[in-house]
């Protein structure tokens, strides 16, 4: 019988690239700009909540996201693959990177919708997808973001409970230097986007797979 997925201890991470598995200049199939340009006016937040595929589809609706992109972030391994990803020797978790005006939708917003939209409270899980890679993390950028993901978590504990549910297992950490291209930055941490063919994979697919694992519980202020 097989345990619960846990995180690879960082020496047995696998190795890695120099070299990011996106190439430069992908132009997003929704916004039409590059999917790691970050729009004038806009400010960037990392979510995770588990297959990104769903996720980031779920972010690009939402008015005033002015682009989003899929990567790898939370682990140890430089510019992972999928398949090394989803082997569970990187410790990435599967991230949204969102980009928005905060003069349309505030980060708060997107903290509801995070928290509406999967179950916080599976751990290293979303409904049948399992391993480290689904898990729930939010990865801030500055202690703005921080506090706010901190009260947001404390709201949805509250709502979660009522509702008969148990603890929330939402990691929060310092998203740190943002987009990687080779190693991670000062605090460990680093984006790593994804392979061109995960980027608007239900806008290529769409028929694809797209778990949003929602479960109805209301998160709202």
């Amino acid at each position: 019988m097989f345990g619960k997925p846990r995180l690879v201890d960082p020496r047995l991470a696998l190795p890695g690239r120099d070299t990011p598995v996106l190439p430069p200049g992908v132009v997003h199939d929704v916004f039409g700009t590059d999917v790691l340009a970050t729009p004038g006016g806009s400010q960037v937040a990392y979510f995770a909540l588990g297959c990104f595929w769903g996720e980031e589809k779920l972010f690009w609706q939402i008015p005033g996201v002015t682009n989003t992109a899929v990567g790898y972030l939370g682990g140890f391994t430089p510019n992972p693959t999928y398949q090394e990803v989803c082997s569970g020797r990187t410790g990435h978790a599967e991230t949204v990177r969102v980009c928005f005006d905060p003069a349309q939708v505030g980060y708060d917003d997107l903290l509801t919708h995070f928290f509406e939209a999967h179950d916080p409270t599976q751990g290293m899980r979303q409904g049948n997808d399992v391993g480290t890679q689904y898990r729930s993390a939010l990865f801030t950028v500055g202690s703005e973001q921080a506090d706010a993901a901190a009260a947001a978590r404390d709201r949805a504990q509250e709502a979660y409970a009522s509702a008969g549910y148990g603890a929330i297992t939402t990691e929060i950490t310092p998203a740190a230097g943002g987009t990687g291209s080779g190693g991670a930055d000062a605090d460990g941490v680093t984006f790593y986007p994804a392979e061109a063919y995960h980027q608007q994979y239900l806008v290529k697919n769409p028929g694809g797979y797209c778990p949003i694992h929602a479960t109805g519980v209301a998160c709202r202020a």
